[in-house]
Protein backbone atom coordinates (compact mmCIF):
# COMPACT_ATOMS: atom_id res chain seq x y z
CA UNK A 1 0.00 0.00 0.00
CA UNK A 2 1.32 3.25 -1.18
CA UNK A 3 1.62 6.65 1.25
CA UNK A 4 0.54 8.15 -2.49
CA UNK A 5 -2.68 6.20 -3.11
CA UNK A 6 -6.42 6.50 -2.39
CA UNK A 7 -6.01 3.01 -0.44
CA UNK A 8 -4.19 4.37 2.11
CA UNK A 9 -6.14 7.79 2.35
CA UNK A 10 -8.92 5.30 3.01
CA UNK A 11 -6.80 2.80 5.49
CA UNK A 12 -5.04 5.34 8.08
CA UNK A 13 -8.22 7.56 9.08
CA UNK A 14 -10.04 4.07 9.89
CA UNK A 15 -7.20 2.86 12.00
CA UNK A 16 -6.54 6.47 13.59
CA UNK A 17 -10.09 6.00 14.64
CA UNK A 18 -9.85 2.69 16.03
CA UNK A 19 -7.00 3.40 17.61
CA UNK A 20 -8.25 6.18 19.30
CA UNK A 21 -11.51 4.81 20.34
CA UNK A 22 -9.63 2.35 22.14
CA UNK A 23 -8.70 3.66 26.05
CA UNK A 24 -5.17 4.48 26.08
CA UNK A 25 -4.59 2.14 29.27
CA UNK A 26 -5.87 -0.43 27.10
CA UNK A 27 -1.79 -0.38 25.28
CA UNK A 28 -1.67 -4.30 24.53
CA UNK A 29 -5.23 -3.96 22.88
CA UNK A 30 -4.07 -0.56 20.92
CA UNK A 31 -0.54 -2.40 19.95
CA UNK A 32 -2.34 -5.33 18.69
CA UNK A 33 -4.46 -3.34 16.17
CA UNK A 34 -1.47 -1.49 14.90
CA UNK A 35 0.31 -5.01 14.53
CA UNK A 36 -3.02 -6.55 12.88
CA UNK A 37 -2.89 -2.99 10.72
CA UNK A 38 1.01 -2.94 9.89
CA UNK A 39 0.76 -6.85 8.64
CA UNK A 40 -2.49 -5.95 6.34
CA UNK A 41 -0.75 -2.47 5.31
CA UNK A 42 2.39 -4.73 3.96
CA UNK A 43 0.26 -7.80 2.51
CA UNK A 44 -1.15 -5.04 0.16
CA UNK A 45 1.94 -5.85 -1.74
CA UNK A 46 2.26 -9.43 -1.57
CA UNK A 47 0.58 -11.52 1.25
CA UNK A 48 3.29 -14.70 1.01
CA UNK A 49 6.44 -12.13 1.96
CA UNK A 50 4.77 -11.15 5.07
CA UNK A 51 5.75 -14.70 6.17
CA UNK A 52 9.70 -13.50 5.77
CA UNK A 53 8.57 -10.21 8.09
CA UNK A 54 7.12 -12.83 10.77
CA UNK A 55 10.52 -15.02 10.30
CA UNK A 56 12.77 -12.44 10.91
CA UNK A 57 10.50 -11.32 13.58
CA UNK A 58 10.50 -14.74 15.39
CA UNK A 59 13.82 -15.21 14.55
CA UNK A 60 15.73 -12.03 16.17
CA UNK A 61 12.70 -12.37 19.01
CA UNK A 62 13.92 -16.01 20.12
CA UNK A 63 17.61 -14.65 19.43
CA UNK A 64 17.39 -11.73 22.41
CA UNK A 65 15.62 -14.39 24.31
CA UNK A 66 18.35 -16.43 24.77
CA UNK A 67 21.18 -13.63 24.60
CA UNK A 68 19.47 -12.55 27.79
CA UNK A 69 18.80 -16.17 29.45
CA UNK A 70 22.13 -17.43 28.45
CA UNK A 71 24.97 -16.35 31.45
CA UNK A 72 27.63 -17.99 29.54
CA UNK A 73 29.61 -15.39 26.68
CA UNK A 74 30.20 -18.23 24.26
CA UNK A 75 26.00 -19.26 24.40
CA UNK A 76 25.19 -15.57 24.16
CA UNK A 77 27.28 -14.92 21.18
CA UNK A 78 26.29 -18.09 19.05
CA UNK A 79 22.20 -16.71 19.38
CA UNK A 80 23.50 -13.49 17.72
CA UNK A 81 25.33 -15.03 15.44
CA UNK A 82 22.39 -17.50 14.88
CA UNK A 83 20.35 -14.33 14.38
CA UNK A 84 23.03 -12.63 12.33
CA UNK A 85 23.42 -15.61 9.57
CA UNK A 86 19.73 -16.16 9.26
CA UNK A 87 18.18 -12.80 8.46
CA UNK A 88 21.44 -12.55 6.15
CA UNK A 89 20.43 -15.65 4.56
CA UNK A 90 17.41 -14.72 3.55
CA UNK A 91 18.28 -10.84 2.36
CA UNK A 92 21.22 -12.39 0.62
CA UNK A 93 18.97 -15.25 -0.78
CA UNK A 94 16.26 -12.59 -2.76
CA UNK A 95 18.53 -9.58 -2.98
CA UNK A 96 22.08 -10.58 -3.99
CA UNK A 97 22.13 -14.33 -4.96
CA UNK A 98 21.19 -14.46 -8.58
CA UNK A 99 23.27 -10.81 -9.09
CA UNK A 100 26.01 -12.74 -7.65
CA UNK A 101 25.50 -16.48 -9.66
CA UNK A 102 25.45 -14.12 -12.84
CA UNK A 103 28.82 -12.86 -12.07
CA UNK A 104 30.78 -15.70 -11.03
CA UNK A 105 29.31 -17.59 -14.52
CA UNK A 106 30.56 -14.55 -16.27
CA UNK A 107 34.00 -15.06 -14.70
CA UNK A 108 33.79 -18.86 -15.30
CA UNK A 109 33.18 -18.46 -19.21
CA UNK A 110 36.08 -16.38 -19.52
CA UNK A 111 38.15 -19.01 -18.00
CA UNK A 112 36.80 -21.59 -20.65
CA UNK A 113 34.45 -23.24 -17.64
CA UNK A 114 31.13 -23.33 -19.03
CA UNK A 115 29.16 -23.72 -15.79
CA UNK A 116 25.46 -22.39 -15.34
CA UNK A 117 24.34 -21.82 -11.99
CA UNK A 118 20.78 -22.23 -10.62
CA UNK A 119 18.84 -18.55 -10.67
CA UNK A 120 15.98 -18.18 -8.74
CA UNK A 121 12.95 -16.39 -10.24
CA UNK A 122 12.16 -14.55 -6.63
CA UNK A 123 10.86 -10.90 -6.56
CA UNK A 124 12.72 -8.48 -4.30
CA UNK A 125 10.20 -8.30 -1.06
CA UNK A 126 9.20 -4.41 -0.17
CA UNK A 127 11.66 -3.24 2.65
CA UNK A 128 13.33 -6.04 3.43
CA UNK A 129 16.82 -4.48 3.68
CA UNK A 130 14.98 -1.79 6.41
CA UNK A 131 13.37 -4.11 8.67
CA UNK A 132 15.80 -6.67 8.49
CA UNK A 133 18.33 -4.02 9.63
CA UNK A 134 15.85 -3.19 12.42
CA UNK A 135 15.56 -5.96 13.78
CA UNK A 136 19.15 -7.13 13.90
CA UNK A 137 20.21 -3.70 15.33
CA UNK A 138 18.02 -4.77 18.42
CA UNK A 139 19.46 -8.84 18.71
CA UNK A 140 22.88 -6.67 18.52
CA UNK A 141 21.80 -3.86 20.99
CA UNK A 142 20.80 -6.47 23.34
CA UNK A 143 24.14 -8.39 23.13
CA UNK A 144 26.07 -5.40 23.92
CA UNK A 145 23.55 -5.04 26.86
CA UNK A 146 22.25 -1.72 25.61
CA UNK A 147 18.84 -2.06 25.23
CA UNK A 148 16.13 -4.58 27.54
CA UNK A 149 14.95 -7.61 26.04
CA UNK A 150 11.62 -7.66 24.83
CA UNK A 151 9.32 -10.07 26.19
CA UNK A 152 6.11 -9.94 24.85
CA UNK A 153 6.10 -11.03 21.22
CA UNK A 154 3.33 -9.18 19.71
CA UNK A 155 4.69 -5.46 20.89
CA UNK A 156 8.14 -7.29 19.28
CA UNK A 157 6.37 -7.86 16.34
CA UNK A 158 5.15 -4.37 16.23
CA UNK A 159 8.54 -3.06 16.63
CA UNK A 160 9.53 -4.41 13.33
CA UNK A 161 6.75 -4.19 11.55
CA UNK A 162 5.53 -0.72 12.39
CA UNK A 163 3.44 0.67 9.07
CA UNK A 164 4.55 4.01 8.92
CA UNK A 165 8.44 3.10 8.95
CA UNK A 166 8.23 -0.87 7.65
CA UNK A 167 9.09 -0.38 3.91
CA UNK A 168 11.33 2.85 3.53
CA UNK A 169 12.36 3.76 7.06
CA UNK A 170 13.51 5.80 9.13
CA UNK A 171 15.31 2.50 10.63
CA UNK A 172 14.74 3.31 14.35
CA UNK A 173 16.05 2.01 17.39
CA UNK A 174 15.15 -0.27 19.59
CA UNK A 175 15.80 2.08 22.46
CA UNK A 176 13.57 4.69 20.77
CA UNK A 177 10.80 3.14 19.56
CA UNK A 178 9.89 0.09 22.01
CA UNK A 179 9.35 1.78 24.89
CA UNK A 180 6.61 4.06 23.02
CA UNK A 181 4.73 0.80 22.71
CA UNK A 182 4.29 1.01 26.43
CA UNK A 183 3.02 4.66 26.49
CA UNK A 184 -0.47 5.70 26.88
CA UNK A 185 -0.86 8.13 24.16
CA UNK A 186 -3.81 10.61 23.94
CA UNK A 187 -5.85 12.57 21.39
CA UNK A 188 -4.32 15.25 20.85
CA UNK A 189 -5.31 18.13 18.35
CA UNK A 190 -2.48 20.35 17.92
CA UNK A 191 -0.07 16.94 18.28
CA UNK A 192 -2.26 15.84 15.26
CA UNK A 193 -2.25 18.67 12.89
CA UNK A 194 1.97 18.80 13.42
CA UNK A 195 1.62 15.66 11.61
CA UNK A 196 -0.59 16.37 8.98
CA UNK A 197 1.91 19.51 8.24
CA UNK A 198 4.54 16.80 7.84
CA UNK A 199 2.29 14.75 5.81
CA UNK A 200 1.59 17.31 3.54
CA UNK A 201 5.04 18.96 3.09
CA UNK A 202 6.01 15.04 2.58
CA UNK A 203 3.52 15.05 -0.33
CA UNK A 204 4.58 17.90 -1.78
CA UNK A 205 8.55 16.86 -2.01
CA UNK A 206 7.25 13.66 -3.81
CA UNK A 207 4.44 14.77 -5.83
CA UNK A 208 5.37 17.77 -6.91
CA UNK A 209 8.78 18.06 -6.58
CA UNK A 210 10.29 14.42 -7.11
CA UNK A 211 7.61 12.99 -9.25
CA UNK A 212 7.94 15.99 -11.49
CA UNK A 213 11.78 15.66 -11.84
CA UNK A 214 11.43 12.04 -12.26
CA UNK A 215 9.63 12.56 -16.01
CA UNK A 216 12.80 14.00 -17.12
CA UNK A 217 15.34 12.32 -15.25
CA UNK A 218 13.50 8.93 -16.60
CA UNK A 219 13.03 9.60 -20.23
CA UNK A 220 16.83 10.74 -20.26
CA UNK A 221 18.68 7.89 -18.17
CA UNK A 222 16.05 5.01 -19.51
CA UNK A 223 17.43 6.20 -23.11
CA UNK A 224 20.86 7.13 -22.83
CA UNK A 225 22.21 6.69 -25.91
CA UNK A 226 19.24 8.96 -27.69
CA UNK A 227 20.68 12.02 -25.66
CA UNK A 228 22.82 14.62 -25.82
CA UNK A 229 25.57 16.01 -23.00
CA UNK A 230 23.14 18.78 -22.52
CA UNK A 231 20.02 16.34 -21.37
CA UNK A 232 22.90 14.31 -19.69
CA UNK A 233 23.78 17.48 -17.46
CA UNK A 234 20.21 18.93 -16.10
CA UNK A 235 18.87 15.43 -15.76
CA UNK A 236 22.12 14.73 -13.64
CA UNK A 237 20.97 17.95 -11.29
CA UNK A 238 17.27 17.16 -11.55
CA UNK A 239 18.19 13.84 -10.32
CA UNK A 240 19.57 14.49 -6.70
CA UNK A 241 16.41 16.33 -6.17
CA UNK A 242 14.00 14.20 -7.32
CA UNK A 243 15.80 11.44 -4.81
CA UNK A 244 15.55 13.81 -2.10
CA UNK A 245 12.05 14.45 -2.53
CA UNK A 246 11.04 11.10 -2.68
CA UNK A 247 12.94 9.53 -0.03
CA UNK A 248 12.94 12.67 2.48
CA UNK A 249 9.27 13.27 1.46
CA UNK A 250 8.62 9.74 2.39
CA UNK A 251 10.30 9.58 5.66
CA UNK A 252 8.45 12.95 6.28
CA UNK A 253 5.30 11.43 5.82
CA UNK A 254 6.08 8.42 7.79
CA UNK A 255 7.10 10.47 10.42
CA UNK A 256 3.74 12.81 10.23
CA UNK A 257 1.58 9.83 10.22
CA UNK A 258 3.36 8.23 13.63
CA UNK A 259 3.00 11.65 15.13
CA UNK A 260 -0.70 11.66 14.66
CA UNK A 261 -0.88 8.14 16.55
CA UNK A 262 1.54 9.88 19.23
CA UNK A 263 4.61 7.98 18.35
CA UNK A 264 7.87 10.34 17.87
CA UNK A 265 10.33 9.09 15.00
CA UNK A 266 13.86 9.66 14.47
CA UNK A 267 14.90 13.15 11.88
CA UNK A 268 15.69 10.91 8.50
CA UNK A 269 16.93 14.03 6.54
CA UNK A 270 18.18 17.28 7.39
CA UNK A 271 18.83 19.48 4.55
CA UNK A 272 21.67 17.56 3.00
CA UNK A 273 22.88 19.79 -0.01
CA UNK A 274 23.68 22.53 2.58
CA UNK A 275 26.82 20.26 3.47
CA UNK A 276 29.77 21.99 2.82
CA UNK A 277 31.62 18.54 3.11
CA UNK A 278 30.60 15.01 1.74
CA UNK A 279 31.62 14.10 5.61
CA UNK A 280 28.68 16.34 6.45
CA UNK A 281 26.41 15.57 3.50
CA UNK A 282 26.48 12.11 5.20
CA UNK A 283 25.70 13.36 8.62
CA UNK A 284 22.28 14.97 6.70
CA UNK A 285 21.42 12.40 4.62
CA UNK A 286 19.76 9.06 5.08
CA UNK A 287 20.68 10.04 9.23
CA UNK A 288 18.63 5.97 9.92
CA UNK A 289 20.82 4.36 7.73
CA UNK A 290 24.02 6.19 8.14
CA UNK A 291 23.85 5.76 11.94
CA UNK A 292 23.11 2.14 11.89
CA UNK A 293 26.41 1.55 9.48
CA UNK A 294 28.14 3.56 12.15
CA UNK A 295 27.15 1.62 14.95
CA UNK A 296 27.12 -1.84 13.80
CA UNK A 297 29.97 -1.79 11.39
CA UNK A 298 32.14 1.60 11.44
CA UNK A 299 32.45 1.03 15.04
CA UNK A 300 33.12 -2.62 15.47
CA UNK A 301 35.96 -3.14 12.78
CA UNK A 302 37.86 -0.27 15.14
CA UNK A 303 36.22 3.18 13.89
CA UNK A 304 38.76 5.99 14.38
CA UNK A 305 40.31 4.43 17.20
CA UNK A 306 42.59 2.71 15.39
CA UNK A 307 45.82 3.55 12.95
CA UNK A 308 45.26 6.32 9.87
CA UNK A 309 45.47 3.49 7.29
CA UNK A 310 42.94 1.35 9.23
CA UNK A 311 40.86 3.69 9.66
CA UNK A 312 40.47 4.63 5.46
CA UNK A 313 40.09 1.00 5.45
CA UNK A 314 37.20 1.01 7.95
CA UNK A 315 35.54 3.95 6.26
CA UNK A 316 36.03 2.18 3.08
CA UNK A 317 34.09 -0.61 3.45
CA UNK A 318 31.78 0.98 5.68
CA UNK A 319 30.42 2.70 2.36
CA UNK A 320 31.01 -0.34 -0.10
CA UNK A 321 28.52 -2.50 2.69
CA UNK A 322 26.11 0.59 2.98
CA UNK A 323 26.38 0.72 -1.58
CA UNK A 324 25.72 -2.72 -1.64
CA UNK A 325 23.06 -2.17 0.60
CA UNK A 326 20.89 -0.08 -1.14
CA UNK A 327 21.23 -3.03 -4.59
CA UNK A 328 22.75 -5.72 -6.48
CA UNK A 329 24.49 -3.85 -8.85
CA UNK A 330 27.92 -2.55 -9.75
CA UNK A 331 26.81 0.92 -9.88
CA UNK A 332 25.88 0.73 -6.19
CA UNK A 333 29.47 -0.86 -5.35
CA UNK A 334 31.08 2.01 -7.26
CA UNK A 335 28.43 4.66 -5.61
CA UNK A 336 29.49 3.43 -2.45
CA UNK A 337 33.51 2.95 -3.03
CA UNK A 338 33.26 6.48 -4.49
CA UNK A 339 31.76 8.37 -0.77
CA UNK A 340 34.25 5.99 0.83
CA UNK A 341 37.48 7.23 -1.06
CA UNK A 342 35.88 10.73 -0.46
CA UNK A 343 35.69 10.72 3.23
CA UNK A 344 39.25 9.40 3.27
CA UNK A 345 40.09 12.25 0.85
CA UNK A 346 38.44 14.40 3.21
CA UNK A 347 40.43 12.88 6.35
CA UNK A 348 43.82 13.13 4.78
CA UNK A 349 43.14 16.89 4.07
CA UNK A 350 41.30 17.83 6.91
CA UNK A 351 38.84 19.25 5.45
CA UNK A 352 36.38 17.62 8.11
CA UNK A 353 37.67 19.50 11.08
CA UNK A 354 37.68 22.60 9.74
CA UNK A 355 34.66 25.32 9.81
CA UNK A 356 34.52 27.45 6.63
CA UNK A 357 32.52 31.04 6.55
CA UNK A 358 31.90 33.86 3.66
CA UNK A 359 33.66 32.89 0.24
CA UNK A 360 35.31 29.81 1.24
CA UNK A 361 32.61 28.37 2.85
CA UNK A 362 30.65 28.52 -0.59
CA UNK A 363 33.68 27.34 -2.33
CA UNK A 364 33.52 23.83 -0.30
CA UNK A 365 29.77 23.99 -0.23
CA UNK A 366 29.93 23.98 -4.79
CA UNK A 367 32.57 21.50 -4.73
CA UNK A 368 30.62 19.40 -2.13
CA UNK A 369 28.03 19.40 -4.48
CA UNK A 370 29.39 18.61 -7.05
CA UNK A 371 30.88 15.43 -6.02
CA UNK A 372 27.50 14.40 -4.86
CA UNK A 373 25.75 14.79 -7.97
CA UNK A 374 28.51 13.15 -9.19
CA UNK A 375 28.30 10.25 -7.53
CA UNK A 376 24.53 10.35 -7.86
CA UNK A 377 24.95 9.63 -11.70
CA UNK A 378 26.40 6.38 -10.61
CA UNK A 379 23.46 5.39 -8.61
CA UNK A 380 20.84 6.17 -10.56
CA UNK A 381 22.69 4.52 -14.15
CA UNK A 382 21.00 0.99 -15.38
CA UNK A 383 24.70 0.35 -15.22
CA UNK A 384 28.26 1.05 -15.61
CA UNK A 385 27.80 1.64 -19.35
CA UNK A 386 25.16 4.16 -19.13
CA UNK A 387 26.87 5.52 -16.29
CA UNK A 388 30.24 6.33 -18.07
CA UNK A 389 28.21 7.30 -21.22
CA UNK A 390 26.59 10.04 -19.03
CA UNK A 391 29.73 11.50 -17.44
CA UNK A 392 31.52 11.61 -20.13
CA UNK A 393 28.73 12.71 -22.74
CA UNK A 394 28.33 15.97 -20.28
CA UNK A 395 31.67 16.84 -21.32
CA UNK A 396 32.50 15.57 -24.53
CA UNK A 397 28.56 15.24 -26.46
CA UNK A 398 27.69 18.88 -26.00
CA UNK A 399 24.22 19.93 -26.97
CA UNK A 400 21.06 21.75 -25.72
CA UNK A 401 19.04 19.83 -23.50
CA UNK A 402 15.27 18.60 -24.83
CA UNK A 403 13.19 20.46 -21.94
CA UNK A 404 9.40 20.07 -21.59
CA UNK A 405 8.32 23.31 -20.53
CA UNK A 406 5.20 22.78 -18.95
CA UNK A 407 7.07 20.00 -16.67
CA UNK A 408 9.59 22.48 -16.08
CA UNK A 409 7.71 25.96 -15.19
CA UNK A 410 6.09 22.93 -12.28
CA UNK A 411 9.50 22.06 -11.31
CA UNK A 412 10.77 25.60 -11.00
CA UNK A 413 7.66 26.66 -8.86
CA UNK A 414 8.77 23.66 -6.89
CA UNK A 415 12.35 24.59 -6.18
CA UNK A 416 11.25 28.16 -5.61
CA UNK A 417 8.84 26.87 -2.39
CA UNK A 418 11.68 24.39 -1.68
CA UNK A 419 14.22 26.37 -1.48
CA UNK A 420 12.60 29.41 0.37
CA UNK A 421 11.32 26.52 3.39
CA UNK A 422 15.09 24.93 3.07
CA UNK A 423 17.09 28.37 3.23
CA UNK A 424 14.44 29.55 6.28
CA UNK A 425 14.84 26.76 8.66
CA UNK A 426 18.79 26.34 7.59
CA UNK A 427 19.38 30.26 8.34
CA UNK A 428 16.92 30.16 10.98
CA UNK A 429 14.87 32.90 9.38
CA UNK A 430 11.94 34.25 11.46
CA UNK A 431 9.64 32.58 8.86
CA UNK A 432 6.74 29.98 10.31
CA UNK A 433 4.00 30.00 8.23
CA UNK A 434 3.36 26.54 8.55
CA UNK A 435 3.71 26.73 12.70
CA UNK A 436 2.69 30.33 12.79
CA UNK A 437 0.67 31.21 16.31
CA UNK A 438 -2.64 32.04 14.22
CA UNK A 439 -4.78 28.94 14.27
CA UNK A 440 -5.75 30.73 10.56
CA UNK A 441 -2.70 31.02 9.27
CA UNK A 442 -1.80 27.96 9.68
CA UNK A 443 -5.15 26.24 8.32
CA UNK A 444 -4.69 28.24 5.31
CA UNK A 445 -1.33 27.12 4.58
CA UNK A 446 -2.57 23.58 4.81
CA UNK A 447 -5.30 24.29 2.39
CA UNK A 448 -3.53 26.09 -0.22
CA UNK A 449 -0.41 23.69 0.12
CA UNK A 450 -2.97 20.81 -0.56
CA UNK A 451 -4.61 22.95 -3.17
CA UNK A 452 -1.29 23.13 -4.95
CA UNK A 453 -0.30 19.88 -4.07
CA UNK A 454 -3.11 18.85 -6.21
CA UNK A 455 -3.08 20.98 -9.01
CA UNK A 456 1.13 20.47 -9.89
CA UNK A 457 1.59 16.88 -8.70
CA UNK A 458 1.99 13.66 -10.48
CA UNK A 459 -1.12 12.65 -9.37
CA UNK A 460 -0.69 8.72 -10.37
CA UNK A 461 0.42 6.75 -7.70
CA UNK A 462 4.41 6.26 -8.42
CA UNK A 463 6.10 4.06 -5.99
CA UNK A 464 8.87 5.32 -4.06
CA UNK A 465 12.51 5.10 -4.84
CA UNK A 466 13.70 3.36 -2.07
CA UNK A 467 10.96 0.43 -1.99
CA UNK A 468 13.45 -1.45 -4.03
CA UNK A 469 15.71 -1.72 -1.66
Amino acid sequence: MLFNSIAFLLFFPIVCALYFCIPSRQTKARNLLLLLASYYFYMNWEPAYALLLLTSTAVTYLAALGIDRFEEKHKKKLCLVGSLVLNLAILFLFKYYNFLASNVEAVLQASGLGIELPEFGLLLPVGISFYTFQALGYSIDVYRGTTRVERDFPTYALFVSFFPQLVAGPIERSNNLLPQFREKHHFEYEQVMAGVRLMVWGYFMKLVLADRCGIYVDTIFNNVDKHNGGSYLVASLLFPFQIYGDFAGYSLIAIGVARILGFRLMENFHRPYFACSVGEFWHRWHISLSTWFKDYVYIPLGGNRVGRVRNYFNLLVTFIVSGIWHGANWTFFCWGALHGLLLCAEKALGISKRKYCGMRKFCHWAVTFALVCLAWILFRANNLNDAVTVITGIFTNPGAPKPEFANFIAIGLAFTVLLTKEFADEFHWKVRIAESGSWLVRHVYLVLMIAYIILFGVLGGDQFIYFQF
